[in-house]
């Protein structure tokens, strides 16, 4: 195994960071004491330490949990110091295995902004999930496994260009089941009085407007290419 043309080895250890999907924390230690153990095995020095755990803990909005032991924490708050731990020393390489697990939205938008802002420092991220949203918004890259298999690989753009059909949104207070009789319409799903039509291309797009011109006033009608979460569905679903 290869990193930027270097072997990975115990040389490479202090430059990656990795979060398990499981609690890898020793539950008697507190927060501090677990994050300087974890950073000294990185070869981070006292300094650098107590710099980076104040600024993580600010950010991770849990200062006032520093003293208190880890089995003392909500299941949201341990997950972001295992974390924490993961970015203290500034890693060239972080991998994450679902690492947004057990917390709650305002948690997740504040530990996604951590994430891009690494990647923005030029931390290279690997980041597992079944969240594909959260795929779609973070990552530039991906591949979806099946059974241990590739079964879709690329840049997200390519991806959705490559799937071979788009959808088209409708919110409009009037029935539009016809319109899944059209040719071109693979499927149609209504929630409330917004109708989602899977479409092969633009050109069924344009049949299902004119039948919307047709029966009246809709609040939205919108061509959309298909989220990572129905490409997902689509691959991987059995």
């Amino acid at each position: 195994i290869t990193y930027n043309g270097r072997v990975i080895n115990h040389t490479m250890y202090n430059h990656i960071g990795y979060l398990p999907e499981e609690r890898g924390l020793h539950p008697k230690l507190t927060v501090t004491e677990e994050l300087t153990y974890l950073a000294t095995l990185k070869g981070m020095d006292k300094p650098a330490i107590r710099k980076a755990i104040d600024y993580w803990l600010e950010r991770f909005k849990i200062t006032e949990n520093r003293h208190k032991k880890i089995e003392a924490l909500s299941k949201g708050n341990q997950q972001k110091v295992q974390l924490l731990a993961s970015m203290l020393h500034e890693p060239e390489l972080l991998i994450l295995d679902e690492p947004f697990s057990g917390l709650d939205p305002v948690n997740v938008e504040l530990l996604k902004q951590a994430v891009k802002d690494l990647n923005a420092q030029g931390t290279t991220i690997i980041f597992s999930s079944h969240r594909m949203e959260h795929i779609e918004e973070l990552c530039d890259a991906l591949c979806i496994l099946k059974r241990g298999e590739m079964v879709v690989q690329g840049d997200i753009p390519s991806v959705k260009a490559s799937v071979g059909y788009k959808r088209v949104v409708v919110d409009a207070p009037y029935d539009l089941s016809e319109v899944a009789s059209l040719p071109g319409v693979l499927h149609h799903k209504v929630v409330k009085t917004e109708n989602s039509f899977t479409v092969t291309d633009e050109t069924v797009a344009e049949a299902i407007f004119e039948v919307v011109q047709q029966k009246g006033y809709a609040k939205r009608f919108q061509l959309m290419e298909p989220t990572m979460n129905e490409i997902f569905i689509e691959k991987v679903g059995d």
